[in-house]
């Protein structure tokens, strides 16, 4: 399991990487319409809104990254947290987040 932890803190640092390398992008788009014409700061503003929803999906994905490292410290990281069977390593692997067994991740899109 602790190549787990490397593998969630490696996930994290590159998430954190990539928040300090977008931050220019969500900053506030000025209105200086001598600076850059209308289409362009409509440009700007579709631009700083995508950067937000992209680093709105970080900060989850960080979140969920954490989570997994105190399941991992309780000892529990691993297991299906719906009916308690271990989760396959190769999902663990893809997205050491994850928290649903294959099984019970089907059922509930099923359910939607």
């Amino acid at each position: 399991m602790t190549d787990f932890k490397t593998l969630i803190e490696q996930r994290l640092r590159e998430l954190e990487d990539r928040a300090e390398a977008s931050q220019a992008a969500t900053a506030t788009v000025e209105l200086d319409q001598t600076r850059q014409g209308r289409l362009s700061r409509m440009d700007a503003l579709q631009g700083q809104e995508m950067a937000k929803a992209a680093e709105q999906r970080r900060s989850v994905s960080v979140q969920r990254l954490k989570a997994a490292l105190g399941r991992l410290e309780r000892g529990e990281f691993g297991e299906c947290l719906e009916c308690g069977q271990p989760v396959a390593e190769a999902r663990l692997r893809a997205d050491p987040a994850t928290t649903l067994c294959l099984h019970c991740a089907e059922d509930r899109e099923r359910a939607r």
